[in-house]
């Protein structure tokens, strides 16, 4: 079986692939980046882990229940979007797996029998399989964010990915809500631009050492005043920390000023 790459993917906002008109319009290029992401795969992975920034929690968690419910973790969108479903399954088996590796690392990891899926993790996927026929785990944030120990994580992940399992942090190249559209402009553009560097630019065997830096970099707290939505990124890259990484989404001037981004860590099928 071919190892699988990771992946970093800007998830966008709320409810997007459920909605129609205008907000929709935005996620055009998201939307064709995604679909085009799951085609360079080939075959359908055998699970999705999935790291969202929506979830943290005191010690890594992990979805353990075969039939996850949902999360509609966003506020002020149409009603008809706190009762869609995207009734993928859950792998209680891939969830005591990546127990036992976070374990064996020496991270504390325990199961969660009630956790549903977040839309950090069910709009990109509904987006990539809108079938809903890959089973998804999904694996929390641990509080505080270190960047440390969720490269640990990753790497403690990374057997996984010889197994068919996908692994994706789920997040936001910018998060800012304070400051967005025009607003966002300069602080997204050196952000994203020292994301390139860090990880398509760097060597490989570099890029984790600044990514542990990455509060030094420009515009580093104006893009993340919290770090929920960077730090999944970690775990990306640590489960693929010696291999070449690839931008497979980049827009400017998302919602009238945001640049973003996602990537690709490691070969697809093609």
């Amino acid at each position: 079986m071919k190892r699988l790459p990771t992946c970093f993917l800007s998830h966008g906002g709320g409810p997007w692939p459920y909605l129609t008109g205008e907000f929709r319009a935005h996620y055009r290029l998201l939307e064709a980046s995604l679909q085009a992401f799951a085609r360079e795969l080939g075959a359908k992975p055998r699970a999705v882990l999935m790291v969202s920034g929506h979830w943290e929690a005191n010690e890594f968690t992990v979805m353990a229940s075969p039939r996850p419910p949902m999360v509609y973790d966003y506020y002020g969108f149409p009603e008809h979007t706190y009762h869609v479903r995207y009734d993928a399954p859950g792998s209680p088996e891939l969830a005591g797996s990546v127990k036992n590796l976070l374990e064996a690392a020496g991270l504390g990891a325990r199961l969660d029998a009630n956790r549903g899926f977040d839309h950090g993790c069910f709009t990109p996927m509904a987006v990539m399989y809108p079938e809903a026929d890959v089973p998804i785990v999904q694996l929390s944030l641990k509080t505080g964010y270190d960047p440390q120990t969720h490269l640990a994580a990753g790497r403690a992940l990374a057997p996984l990915r010889d197994e068919g399992i996908l692994i994706v942090g789920s997040g936001l190249s910018y998060h800012n809500l304070r400051e967005f559209g025009e607003q966002a402009k300069t602080a997204s553009e050196a952000f994203d631009e020292w994301l390139q560097e860090t990880l398509v630019r760097t060597p490989p065997g570099q890029r984790s050492q600044r990514l542990l830096q990455w509060e030094h970099a420009p515009s580093a707290r104006r893009a993340h005043p919290q770090a929920d939505h960077l730090i999944p990124l970690m775990v990306a890259v640590g489960a693929a920390e010696d291999e070449a990484a690839a931008c497979i989404y980049h827009e400017q001037g998302f919602f009238g000023g945001v640049t973003a981004s996602s990537f690709r860590f490691g070969q697809t099928a093609e």
